[in-house]
């Protein structure tokens, strides 16, 4: 086509004005995935302690006279009931040289059973600050939560994709047994050493283990359970070592670090034993808790159970429900959710419930004895369903309110503490 065979154009009607670039508007899901991962999980943290909060409140309010505070006591008073008078009784005197009897001659319930480093840290912030020790345990229990949350994320991430690591610390943080920690109890400062050794092992960064371990078995009694993963782990890499290295470096570091897990988690018991004289101070003193029920005895591994199946439910269905269970679990350990949070994390789980199995009475504080299996709040997070996933949320609410009634909350002449 020539020049001329070109039409002429009305240049009246052509814009001769610069084009502008209309603003792209960042939609709501690009702005949340630039939100960090922490910041993600403490907004989670937040919102779920201010619902927990409300909950506790509530209960506050209509709290009647106890052993422990006034009708409708503050928060504060009502975070610490129960044994989180005996954290300040450690915080203020110590533990007793001599263990008290009862007018029949057995030991009594007394400081030994509580370990030391959740009221120290507790009691020294208190004197340094000149807070109440109350106030100061509800503190350390929030920030220990906190913390909690934000390293199980990265111990979920390791094993499933973000959104769904996300959503378990939403479960994390709104599970029946969260209110602990926001309590005066040792739970909260041990869980974050524990979800802290738990991503150190899946990283197989086992040095870094040891002052986790010391710090860990000398706030709650779990550390045995915690050596026996160590010697599943260490037995696992050794049978898959054509496959996957087990460099010799490495199996030193597993035997060195399970050896002084194992040690620790018999540190306390040798403490109580050198102080009181008594070589079963420690035992006898968690026996004391447990004669209410079933009456004084020796520590006998895995009896306990059995006993508390007959004294809950009428014979013989309590040790066949309680089999019923324990095989219904142990199944669970195989299912395809569980399976995905990868050997390390099913070992501590295995491991953390033989412990209770082995050594532990069935009653109300089972419940909270049973947080450390936290990280199989991971399988039940992996259903995408918007249903499901809200659904979940509701329930474990719900489960708080339930919580707090049956074990917290006291109700006249309660035989159910937490």
């Amino acid at each position: 086509m020539s020049d001329r065979d070109v039409p002429d154009r009305d240049v009246s009607s052509v814009n001769l004005a610069p084009r502008v670039r209309p603003v792209r508007r960042v939609g709501l899901k690009v702005r949340y995935r630039l939100v960090p991962w922490w910041a993600k999980v403490l907004v989670i943290f937040v919102l779920s302690r201010v619902i927990t909060s409300n909950i506790l409140l509530q209960f506050a309010a209509a709290q009647e006279q106890n052993a422990w505070t006034g009708p409708s006591p503050d928060y504060f008073s009502f975070a610490s009931l129960w044994d989180a008078h005996w954290y300040y009784i450690v915080s203020v005197v110590g533990y007793p040289s001599e263990l008290p009897l009862t007018v029949d001659g057995h030991v009594a319930e007394n400081a030994w059973a509580f370990m030391p480093l959740y009221p120290g840290l507790v009691g020294l912030l208190s004197a340094a600050t000149a807070l109440p020790y109350a106030v100061i345990a509800v503190v350390v229990s929030v920030g220990f939560g906190a913390a909690s949350a934000l390293v199980f994320y990265r111990l979920m991430r390791l094993v499933l994709p973000a959104e769904t690591a996300l959503f378990s610390v939403v479960l994390f943080c709104v599970a029946p047994l969260s209110p602990m920690m926001q309590l005066a109890y040792a739970e909260s400062m041990h869980q974050f050493f524990l979800v802290l050794a738990l991503y150190l092992l899946v990283q197989r960064r086992y040095w870094l283990l040891v002052p986790v371990v010391a710090v860990m078995s000398l706030t709650r009694p779990s550390t045995l359970a915690f050596a026996l993963a160590l010697l599943l782990h260490l037995v696992q890499r050794w049978l898959v070592r054509g496959r996957e290295p087990f460099p010799v470096p490495q199996r030193v570091a597993v035997i060195v670090v399970g050896l002084f897990t194992a040690f620790m988690g018999f540190l306390w018991v040798l403490i109580a034993a050198a102080v009181t004289g008594s070589p079963t101070a420690y035992t006898d003193t968690e026996l004391s808790w447990r004669s209410a029920y079933v009456g004084y005895g020796e520590l006998l591994p895995f009896t306990a159970w059995v006993q508390g199946a007959n004294w809950w439910i009428p014979k013989p269905f309590g040790p066949i429900l309680l089999v019923v269970v324990i095989l219904l679990f142990a199944a669970v350990l195989f299912t395809p959710p569980v399976r995905r949070l990868g050997v390390d994390l099913r070992f501590w789980i295995a491991s953390y419930v033989l412990y209770l199995l082995a050594v532990f009475f069935p009653q109300s504080s089972t419940f909270r004895l049973l947080m450390p299996i936290f990280p199989l709040l991971g399988a039940v997070a992996q259903p995408r369903a918007p249903l499901y996933r809200v659904g979940m949320v509701v329930l474990f609410i719900a489960g708080q309110v339930g919580w707090i009634y049956i074990a917290w909350w006291v109700d006249g002449y309660d035989w159910t503490p937490p």
